[in-house]
């Protein structure tokens, strides 16, 4: 089974990330983890640095996302990969799902609603409405 998870740096992506990491799949099941970051969050190069000087610090914080919940998934038992994407994460998360045949993809909920869901879009939503596979949607849970 072929599973995408997507994460950012919220307590949302952190319980998706455990979900995932808790439930028995099928043997030879492969995560991606995969972390969208827009092109606006990429720095421009400083004049006068190389291109390949270094990361950024967006990069090295996208990394460090994709690391905390791939070695979680990896402590579980699970083939676990990263994949750090940039552009619309909307876009960009379907798109990794048709590339990848992806059986299921897994995000958190930020549970936006109202008027703070129709201005900041929900990626739920979209990621259900567009993707070819399966969408688990792990909700926060109610205290």
């Amino acid at each position: 089974m072929r599973i995408v998870i997507a994460v950012d740096d919220s307590r949302h992506s952190e319980r998706a990330t455990r979900f995932v990491a808790g439930l028995r799949w099928p043997a030879g099941s492969r995560v991606i983890v995969a972390n969208v970051t827009g092109a606006a969050d990429a720095k421009p190069l400083e004049a006068g640095r190389r291109a390949n000087s270094g990361p950024s610090d967006s990069a090295r914080e996208q990394e460090r996302i994709v690391r905390r919940a791939q070695d979680e998934l990896r402590a579980a038992g699970l083939s676990a990969e990263s994949r750090p994407l940039r552009g619309d994460v909307r876009d960009e998360l379907v798109k990794l799902v048709e590339a990848e045949r992806v059986d299921l993809v897994v995000l958190g909920s930020h549970g936006r609603t109202g008027l703070s869901k129709l201005l900041m879009g929900s990626v739920a939503s979209h990621v259900v409405t567009h993707a070819p596979c399966s969408v688990l949607v792990v909700k926060e849970e109610v205290p």
